[in-house]
């Protein structure tokens, strides 16, 4: 980070953080969401720095950033709230350990990589889309259809293979 960069970005800070998080918290309530917002307006304002305007338009610039990510705050809480309001819809699964490593379906899980049993846990326990999927995996919803595919694949594999040889059967 040069020094021009670096002085800029405490100058844009000094003065109008105060302001961002104001805005924000007039927005969203909670000082500790207006605090992430203006941290995360500031942050993306340092990542576009090239295309920051001069002088007094910073401001403007900035509220418009901040807006964007509000949005996007209240997007991700309203998706949250609707996950939570499922999950609490679901009966709820208690873990019967008594002989569940006696299951076949939970043997074939316990077999594959973790990333396989993850992603087949999310969409079959946790019941959510791949779309769903996709935002938790941090990639994009056409591959975790593939991630998906391939771990049913896999799975499906597992359940195939005889008890005695599973080991010395594996491929992948």
């Amino acid at each position: 980070m040069g020094s021009a960069e670096s002085a800029w970005f405490e100058r844009v800070f000094s003065e109008h953080y105060d302001l961002i998080v104001h805005y924000a918290l007039r927005r969203t309530g909670t000082w500790e969401d207006a605090a992430d917002a203006a941290a995360e307006t500031l942050l993306v304002a340092w990542r576009r720095r090239d295309t920051a305007p001069a002088g007094d338009a910073v401001r403007a610039w900035l509220y418009g950033i901040a807006r964007r990510v509000l949005a996007n705050q209240a997007r991700t809480g309203r998706r949250q709230e609707r996950l939570i309001a499922r999950l609490r819809a679901e009966p709820i699964l208690v873990e019967q350990s008594a002989d569940r490593t006696r299951d076949p379906v939970w043997e074939a899980l316990r077999r594959l990589k973790p990333a396989d049993r993850d992603i087949l846990i999310l969409t079959a326990v946790e019941g959510l889309s791949p779309t769903e999927v996709a935002v938790v995996l941090e990639c994009s919803a056409v591959s975790a259809r593939v991630r998906l595919h391939r771990a049913r694949t896999r799975l499906a594999r597992e359940m195939q293979l005889p008890v005695s040889g599973r080991q010395h059967q594996r491929t992948s």
